[in-house]
């Protein structure tokens, strides 16, 4: 949400002479075209624009969408980004915090989103017949279940009972308590202060798809354990080693 808030000022800075639902379809076709995008921020700012104004159509502020005709911008070809070996031995040797090492071996180890590390609670934590799982919040306040490792286990079951990663400290009749759990944002940022220039937290989760798809070839797992809605959307998340094409090729000529 506040990405699209962000992406929405940015339009709004650009036509700051205009009303915002007076807006034409040329005024988007000159702004759009204008830009030097790749092909996923083109096709993120449409899909951001479009929800501006469709809420406007359905709240009775405008009549019409003017995104209505604008082109359509089809996505990206995949293209994965997992975080290296180096880069992730550099960022846990880097981390003076405890707290940001066990951020950064939860996102590389179980493929979490930044958003869903934040709002681990060690009510979170349960013990199965099989082993220990965590139930991890998703968008759109979705649940999913993920194994975890005993050496994971051990250490949140270590922690004190609350968020695993509390907010900030405030003071209420005399008292001090944590004002919830740590923000997304900033713990993403700090994490990918920790990571190579370039990488990200989100390239972790990237590692863990390239890692855990590479096992035994089960998309429909990985995707489950990454809690995507198609398995469209997980194989973006893989990366193909050229290893294994040449391998896959050299077995078709035997």
């Amino acid at each position: 949400m506040r990405a699209y808030v962000d992406q929405l000022r940015t339009f709004a800075r650009a036509h700051a002479s205009a009303q915002p639902f007076n807006i034409t379809i040329d005024d988007l076709y000159e702004w759009m075209a204008g830009q030097q995008w790749s092909r996923e921020t083109r096709r993120a700012r449409k899909v951001t624009l479009r929800g501006f104004y469709g809420w406007a159509v359905e709240t009775g502020r405008v009549e019409r969408d003017p995104t209505e005709r604008l082109p359509v911008v089809r996505a990206g070809d995949p293209v994965a980004r997992p975080a290296t070996e180096e880069d992730l031995s550099a960022a846990l040797a880097g981390a003076d915090d405890e707290r940001w090492r066990l951020a950064i071996r939860i996102s590389a180890e179980l493929g979490l989103r930044r958003g869903e590390v934040a709002q681990i609670h060690s009510a979170d934590i349960v013990t199965g017949s099989d082993g220990d799982w965590l139930t991890v919040h998703g968008k759109g306040s979705k649940l999913r279940r993920v194994p975890l490792s005993q050496s994971l286990a051990l250490t949140l079951r270590t922690l004190p009972v609350g968020y695993v990663f509390p907010g900030r400290i405030v003071e209420r009749q005399r008292h001090t308590v944590t004002a919830g759990h740590i923000s997304a944002r900033y713990l993403g940022k700090k994490i990918s202060e920790l990571l190579p220039p370039g990488v990200t937290m989100h390239a972790l989760r990237h590692r863990f798809a390239t890692r855990a798809y590479n096992v035994n070839r089960d998309v429909f797992t990985v995707q489950r354990l990454l809690g995507h809605a198609s398995a469209a959307t997980t194989q973006r998340y893989v990366q193909v080693s050229d290893e294994r094409m040449r391998a896959l090729v050299e077995e078709t000529t035997r």
